[in-house]
């Protein structure tokens, strides 16, 4: 071979290269099992499961299986399966030998006297394909369900170090006079022409609103107040509120921003 062959001879490509050091053959002691590569693009779980995947597959009618078709594919698979396992080409068998039987039992006439058989000797195998199909498509909607520690998971948190203390707004003064209003126009759809003389006092009110507060925690700003007395008893009411607060015996507060506001006596903590 001349210079000008050799030159345009392309360099052989390494088959591997270990360490950055090419490898142009294999080792000698290198052994490779025949099934280390090995991929499955279909995977069935028995014989009916195959049998209605190739039923499913050419969109063939479940109540009119054509056996020589379904048994020559089926035994396509099943030398398949024995050329690459073995150990898995048994349990299929017999459903070979129950199609092959099938497949006879339609090529001999029918005995008219025969009553008690059935007349398609399809109808068994159609039933167990029906009551497969049924069961598989109840395991895959079962199956598409949340399932705990693989969709749910469940997490602890400690929360004895987690201190939270709640801040209660200031109750401002126009929700207090916005409070006030609602209550008097409540008062003035029972008010009256009738001049009588009431005894009101804003020290008998006090009292009146603390007893109440004795039997209970707290009270809404309206209950407070008695509906029956106009507004001459609603003024007097809030000023008792108004100097219950003064004093420092109830404390007036609104939970949240735009809640009701509410009355409770003080704590001696406080």
């Amino acid at each position: 071979m001349s210079d000008t062959q050799a030159a345009s001879v392309a360099p052989v490509e390494p088959i591997a290269r270990v360490l950055g050091q090419p490898f142009q053959d294999l080792p000698d002691d290198l052994y490779i099992p025949p099934d280390a590569l090995e991929v499955f693009l279909d995977t069935f779980e028995g014989p009916l499961d195959l049998l209605l995947y190739l039923i499913r597959r050419q969109n063939l009618d479940i109540l009119d299986i054509p056996i020589a078709q379904i048994t020559r594919q089926y035994m396509t698979y099943i030398d398949m399966m024995d050329r690459l396992r073995l150990e898995l080409a048994a349990e299929y068998l017999v459903m070979a030998a129950w199609l092959a039987e099938i497949k006879s039992r339609m090529l001999l006439p029918r005995q008219p006297e025969s009553e008690d058989e059935e007349d398609d000797p399809r109808a068994f195998l159609i039933r167990k394909l029906q009551e497969y199909e049924a069961i598989k498509k109840v395991a895959e909607a079962i199956d598409q369900l949340p399932r705990h520690e693989r969709d749910t998971f469940d997490i602890g948190v400690d929360t004895t170090t987690v201190s939270v203390r709640q801040i209660l707004p200031d109750v401002a003064f126009n929700e207090l006079l916005r409070a006030f209003q609602e209550v008097l126009k409540r008062a003035e759809q029972l008010s009256h022409h009738q001049i009588t003389k009431e005894p009101l006092s804003v020290r008998e009110r006090m009292a009146a609103i603390l007893e109440k507060l004795d039997r209970t925690d707290q009270l809404s700003f309206a209950a407070c107040f008695t509906r029956g007395e106009g507004k001459n008893g609603v003024v007097v009411a809030f000023l008792a509120i108004l100097e219950l607060a003064k004093e420092c015996i109830i404390d007036i507060a609104q939970l949240e921003p735009h809640a009701g506001i509410v009355v409770r006596r003080r704590a001696s903590s406080d």
